[in-house]
C-alpha cells in the first residue's frame, strides 16, 4: 500500500509539473495586463523546440535552450500584437494558438518527413521526478514568483501597471517595458512546461499538449493571479487528470472518463470565477493619449 501511494503522488506531482510551470506564468502576464490565452501556444513552441533541440545535438541542455528561445518568441509576437499594436488580447492569443499548430506540423514534416511526430528523443533520465530539473524549475517559479511578485519593486511596479496603466505611466512606470516582461516570463515559463511534456514522452507529438494551456489558465484565476494559488490549483487539476487514468476500468466509458479534467475545470471555474478579482484593467491596451492633461 505505501508503495502504491508513493506511486500516485509521483504520478500527480508529474501531471502537474507543466499546468505549475504554465500557470505562474500566466500570473506574470495578466498581473502586467495582458491577458495570455496564447499559452497552449507558447507550451507548443517549447515542446517542438525541446524535441528538435535534442534530436540534432543529443544535449538536454540544447533541448530546453530551443524551447526557450521557442517560447519567448511566440511571446514577443503576442506582446507586440497587444501591446504595441493594441489589438484584440483573446484573438491574438487564439490566432498565436492556431499559428503554432500549423507551424510545428510545418516543422515536422519539413524535419523529418511526418506530419505527427518526431522521432524518440532520451528525455532527460532520472530515477525519480522529483529529482528531474524541470521539477524543480517548477518549485523555484512558485517561491520566486511569489517573492519577485509581492516583494520586490518590479512586482510593484508590474501590478501597478495592470491595475491602473495610466497611474503608472504618470508615477514614471513604462508601461509597455512592464507589459513585454510579464508576457516574456510567461512564454518562457510555458515553454520550459512543454519542453517536460516532451522529455517525458521521448517525443514530439502533434497536438500534444491537449488543451493543458487552458487549464493552467484556469488554474491562475482559481489561484487568485497568485504563484502559490495557481501552484495549489494545478495540483487539484493534476490529481483530476491521474484519477482519469485510475478509472480507465472498462466500467465507465473511455470517453466520459477522458473528459474528466475538463468537467472539472468548468465547474470548478463557475464556482470561482464570480468570486475572482482580475487584474482591472487585464485585457485592456494603454495608450498614452488617454492620459489627462
Amino acid at each position: 500500500m505505501g508503495i502504491e501511494i508513493i506511486v500516485i503522488i509521483q504520478q500527480v506531482v508529474r501531471i502537474s509539473v507543466p499546468y505549475v510551470l504554465t500557470s505562474v506564468g500566466a500570473t506574470f502576464s495578466e498581473r502586467g495586463g495582458v491577458v495570455n490565452l496564447a499559452l497552449e501556444g507558447m507550451m507548443l513552441a517549447g515542446a517542438f523546440g525541446a524535441a528538435v533541440g535534442q534530436h540534432f545535438t543529443g544535449s538536454v541542455v540544447a533541448g530546453m535552450l530551443l524551447a526557450l528561445a521557442s517560447g519567448l518568441m511566440v511571446g514577443l509576437l503576442h506582446a507586440f500584437v497587444t501591446v504595441t499594436m493594441k489589438a484584440d488580447q483573446i484573438v491574438s492569443g487564439i490566432a498565436l494558438n492556431l499559428l503554432v499548430m500549423g507551424s510545428t506540423r510545418f516543422g515536422l514534416s519539413l524535419l523529418f518527413g511526418s506530419a505527427m511526430n518526431s522521432p524518440r528523443i532520451t528525455g532527460i533520465e532520472v530515477p525519480s521526478v522529483f529529482l528531474d530539473p524541470l521539477f524543480l524549475a517548477a518549485v523555484f517559479s512558485v517561491a520566486a514568483g511569489q517573492f519577485m511578485l509581492f516583494g520586490t519593486p518590479f512586482g510593484l511596479r508590474l501590478r501597478a501597471t495592470g491595475e491602473s496603466a495610466e497611474t503608472a505611466d504618470s508615477a514614471g512606470i513604462r508601461v509597455s517595458t512592464m507589459r513585454y516582461g510579464g508576457v516574456l516570463v510567461s512564454g518562457a515559463l510555458a515553454a520550459l512546461a512543454g519542453a517536460f511534456l516532451a522529455f517525458q514522452q521521448h517525443s514530439f507529438t502533434e497536438g500534444m499538449t491537449a488543451g493543458r494551456g487552458y487549464i493552467a489558465l484556469a488554474a491562475m484565476i482559481i489561484g487568485q493571479w497568485n504563484p502559490a494559488g495557481a501552484a495549489l490549483a494545478s495540483l487539484m487539476f493534476a490529481s483530476a487528470e491521474a484519477a482519469e487514468m485510475w478509472l480507465q476500468t472498462g466500467l465507465v466509458p473511455s470517453q466520459l472518463v477522458q473528459s474528466l479534467p475538463y468537467v472539472i475545470t468548468l465547474f470548478v471555474l463557475a464556482g470561482f470565477v464570480g468570486k475572482s478579482a482580475a487584474p482591472r484593467e487585464a485585457g485592456v491596451p494603454y495608450c498614452k493619449s488617454r492620459r489627462s492633461e
